[in-house]
């Protein structure tokens, strides 16, 4: 099969590459003509496990191709996607200029029947305003597909080629045939294709993404209250998680959620919500505590500090939103940065993946260090805010060595507290601070 892919983002390059893998013919499309020449050299402009060997071998093998030519990717394809930003406007809603533009394009390109499927995160009744746009600027045959992706960064590859499941919105046997047959070879161990209706895909995205947030929000409001009544949150998630109703996923709390998804896709449930009559008060609140909850960390270190940090040195371990990824959008790490940095403290960051991409925000403004321990020299305390593999076992006594003060700030609560205080640490955790002033 030939299949387009408009969007060398972070779907569209997954999906293209995962696609060519099982021996389609794919070719991704973008217009920023320095990404394509990095492409086209092998580079991969964001880091992802196992996704610049799989670009590697399928482009080797000739499968996989990157050019600026929308045309020359249409010509001859049974398939297009697009995967294209949809930026959050100021009130919250879904951006769709770039997925409408992209469909003229595709049906001004056509030069047999196709499908054209969306994949970018979109409102439900984008497929409509999609079949619209084609329909104006084609002759050929189409019909339009709702796809949404379910991919986690720092397990993209994995999620692809073995998804949970697969959302196919379609309304005629013709599309559902053929998106049948693309995606058989990721589900040979059983997990369902669903086909549904246009409308109830394109919901589907945004309500697993809404409700996940939500599990989030909620377990970092208990967190809170922990902290306040002396109970342990960790043990709190034991026990609700061994509910089988209930589960132990996204229960971890910590210091709020962020990445390109969860923020902007909750955003925008919020404001179809409005726009068709309802409050959404639930997403309300899960996007307020998520905001407020990024606060948490820096609120804790000013409570042992003082609100003047003036002459305080803090090293951050972790920018990236989440491990296993270099995205820093909307990351918690950035917000505690610039918050202790406004108080007057001096910052010295270290992150295994994504120093690069926080520059952009952070400049010269904070101390960007080669690794880890070389961050903690001189600070006054340790601050851990993304559960990195390599975070998670530090050498203690190193780390004793190079702080001036034995203070650590866990926004993930990934060390060990017992074995901290026996070592003559000071200890602050998120909603278990009961077991630090216990020693």
């Amino acid at each position: 099969m030939k299949i387009a892919v408009a969007g060398a983002g972070y779907v569209g390059l997954v999906a293209g590459t995962c696609f060519s893998e099982t021996g389609h013919h794919v070719t991704i499309v973008d217009v920023q003509t320095d990404r394509i020449a990095q492409l086209n050299e092998g580079k991969v402009p964001f880091y992802e496990p196992g996704l610049a060997d799989l670009m590697e071998r399928n482009t080797r093998e000739k499968r996989l191709f990157f050019t600026t030519d929308l045309a020359q990717a249409v010509d001859g394809a049974d398939v297009a996607f697009i995967t294209v930003g949809t930026p959050q406007s100021h009130d919250g809603s879904a951006d769709l200029k770039y997925v409408l533009q992209v469909a003229g394009d595709i049906a001004h390109a056509m030069t047999q029947r196709m499908i054209v499927v969306c994949k970018s995160t979109v409102p439900v009744g984008t497929a409509q305003r999609v079949k619209e746009v084609v329909s104006r600027n084609t002759t050929h045959e189409f019909s339009v597909v709702s796809n949404p992706e379910f991919l986690k960064e720092g397990a993209a590859i994995d999620d692809f080629m073995r998804p949970d499941r697969v959302v196919v919105g379609v309304k005629d046997s013709w599309a559902r045939e053929l998106m049948s047959d693309l995606y058989s070879p990721f589900v040979r161990t059983g997990n369902p294709i669903l086909f549904m209706d246009n409308e109830s895909a394109e919901m589907t995205k945004y309500c697993a993404n809404g409700l996940l947030a939500s599990r989030i929000s909620f377990m970092n409001e208990i967190a809170r209250l922990c902290d306040a009544v002396g109970a342990d949150v960790d043990k709190v998630r034991l026990g609700v998680g061994a509910d089988k109703r209930v589960g132990y996923a996204f229960l971890f709390p910590g210091v709020g959620y962020g990445g390109s998804c969860f923020p902007k896709d909750v955003r925008a449930l919020i404001n179809t919500g409005q726009e068709n009559g309802l409050a959404m008060n639930m997403l309300v609140a899960t996007d307020r505590v998520n905001e407020e909850q990024k606060g948490v960390l820096s609120a804790k270190i000013k409570d042992r500090f003082g609100e003047d940090l003036s002459g305080k040195t803090f090293a951050v371990w972790g920018l990236a939103f989440k491990p296993r990824t270099d995205d820093v959008r909307e990351a918690p790490a950035l917000v505690l940065v610039e918050d202790l940095l406004g108080a007057g403290a001096a910052i010295r960051v270290y992150d295994p993946e994504a120093m690069d991409t926080a520059r952009a925000s952070l400049g010269d403004r904070v101390t960007w260090c080669s690794n880890s321990y070389t961050a903690c020299k001189g600070a006054d305390a340790l601050v851990l805010v993304t559960e990195w593999n390599e975070f998670r076992r530090p050498d203690y006594t190193r780390i004793s060595r190079l702080l001036k003060q034995k203070i650590i700030f866990d926004g993930r609560n990934i060390f060990n507290p017992e074995n901290l205080m026996e070592m003559g640490f000071e200890l602050f955790t998120i909603g278990r601070d009961v077991v630090t002033r216990g020693r």
